[in-house]
C-alpha cells in the first residue's frame, strides 16, 4: 500500500446515529492525517457504514481510494467490485487458511499493515473487540493509531 491507510472494524450492529461521528473521524484522517487508502470488510452494519462514508469523500478528496477486503480466495467466491469502490484486496498467503478463520485473519492482516485503524468495537467477546485489543498491543509499540468511535459515544468498555 502506498501513502497513508486506514482499514475498518466494527460491529455488525450498527445504527446509522453513527455516521455523524464516523464522518467526522474519516475527514479528520484525510485532512489531518493525510490518509489516502481506506479498506473495509463487507459484512456488516459499520461495514457498510464507513463505507458509505469514503465513498461521499471522493468527490471532495480525489485521491483517495476505497477497497473492500474479501476473505476467501476470488477463484472460490468470485465478487465483483461493488459501486462506489475503486477495488477489491485478497490479502496474500490467505490461499490456506481454514474457511472458518478466514474473515479473522484478513481482518488482522489488515491491522498489521495499515498505519491507521478506525474502530467500532465494545462487545467483549466479539472478534471486533478481539481485533481492537490486538490492535491495541501494536499501538503501544507505535505501529498503529487507532480512533474506537465508541470511547467517544461514551459507550463502556
Amino acid at each position: 500500500m502506498e501513502g497513508k491507510s486506514c482499514f475498518f472494524i466494527g460491529h455488525r450492529e450498527a445504527s446509522s446515529g453513527l455516521l455523524p461521528i464516523l464522518t467526522q473521524v474519516v475527514e479528520k484522517h484525510i485532512s489531518e492525517y493525510g490518509v489516502t487508502e481506506f479498506v473495509v470488510g463487507g459484512y456488516g452494519g459499520f461495514d457498510h457504514l464507513a463505507a458509505k462514508t469514503v465513498i461521499s469523500f471522493k468527490q471532495q478528496y480525489p485521491q483517495i481510494t476505497l477497497s473492500l477486503l474479501i476473505p476467501y480466495h476470488p477463484a472460490e467466491r468470485p465478487i465483483e467490485t461493488p459501486s462506489g469502490f475503486d477495488n477489491t484486496y485478497y490479502p496474500p498467503r490467505m490461499e490456506k487458511v481454514p474457511r472458518k478463520l478466514a474473515i479473522v485473519r484478513a481482518n488482522r492482516y489488515m491491522v498489521d499493515h495499515v498505519d491507521y485503524l478506525i474502530a467500532y468495537a465494545w462487545h467483549p467477546a466479539s472478534n471486533a473487540r478481539d481485533l481492537l485489543d490486538y490492535a491495541q498491543r501494536r499501538e503501544k509499540k507505535g505501529l498503529i493509531q487507532i480512533t474506537n468511535i465508541a470511547e467517544r459515544m461514551g459507550v463502556k468498555l
